[in-house]
């Protein structure tokens, strides 16, 4: 403070603002106190969006009880009346996978009825067991941990639309990508965008505090949301491997990994912060905040 009583605030923005010495005492007093209070910007309970797996498991023990049925099934009806009248052959055209699968996946819509019984079905995070849910762990979820998914985590699917963690669904195979001519249009985006986007909207704004969403779906199934639409701020975080001291870069094994690793971290930790987020450090990652922004955190590491 200069004999003038000018004094240089510099957490809030107030340099070179000229006030009485006395009223400056309680600027200085007030923004500080603030900055210690506050803390790191709080997000409230993120909502968090996954893609499905291919791969399912529908034989191990559960590691819970709970069950909810899906929201959106009227809408998966829809589709599975397109399906069924499919034959094997369609199915693998129209997939890209073997005859086996195709018989397989042809049996599961002819099969497809609701409501669900937890003989034939089973809760969502508990069926899908490729990648992303390798690093989830969903079997390792106490019972806590579950209700708290229930709150802040969902898959996006292409028979499904949203689902939530302990939404019980039938097997099933069929990608967002799919080219499926439905009465809404030609394709599942055109089928499921408006319906995705308006619940993961309403899933937003139910989660207390929420108004960011965490994007750790793959490019194809985040396709079926309208960013516009949400109404909320999306982080999206990247997960870069480096070979040998070689260049980093998007290894998709590990980053399907990675993604479901975050989706643990940020459930079990409760995580509400912008700190928190980067301060993930899970399968050996590391923020970077060279090659990072607000909304696309890197995280890096060498193998």
């Amino acid at each position: 403070m200069d004999p003038d009583g000018r004094v240089d605030v510099l957490h809030g923005g107030l340099r070179g603002v000229r006030l009485p010495s006395l009223a400056a005492r309680f600027a200085v007093v007030a923004v500080l106190l603030g900055n210690l209070l506050s803390g790191p910007p709080k997000l409230g309970s993120v909502l968090i969006v996954v893609s499905p797996a291919k791969s399912l498991d529908y034989e191990s023990p559960l590691a819970t009880k709970k069950a909810t049925e899906p929201r959106m099934l009227d809408e998966s009806a829809q589709l599975v009346d397109v399906m069924v009248k499919k034959s094997p052959a369609d199915l693998q055209q129209l997939m890209h996978i073997s005859p086996a699968l195709a018989e397989l996946n042809f049996d599961r819509f002819q099969d497809w009825q609701v409501p669900f019984t937890k003989e034939t079905a089973r809760p969502a995070v508990l069926a899908f067991s490729g990648d992303v849910y390798l690093g989830l762990e969903a079997g390792t979820f106490s019972e806590r941990d579950f209700t708290h998914a229930q709150k802040v985590f969902r898959i996006l699917s292409g028979l499904y639309g949203v689902l939530r963690p302990l939404d019980l669904m039938m097997p099933y195979r069929l990608e967002m990508g799919s080219k499926v001519k439905n009465g809404r249009g030609n394709d599942l985006y055109s089928f499921w965008r408006n319906d995705v986007t308006k619940t993961l909207a309403a899933d937003i704004e139910a989660s207390p505090g929420a108004d960011v969403l965490i994007n750790l779906a793959s490019n194809e199934y985040f396709g079926a949301v309208d960013p516009e639409g949400l109404g909320a701020r999306i982080i999206s975080p990247v997960f870069l491997d480096s070979k040998d001291g070689g260049p980093h870069k998007i290894v998709s094994f590990f980053a399907k990994k990675a993604r479901g690793s975050m989706s643990q971290y940020l459930i079990k930790n409760r995580i509400t912060t912008i700190k928190g987020i980067t301060d993930f450090d899970g399968m050996g990652y590391a923020y970077d905040p060279s090659q990072s922004t607000a909304d696309r955190p890197v995280f890096t590491r060498s193998y």
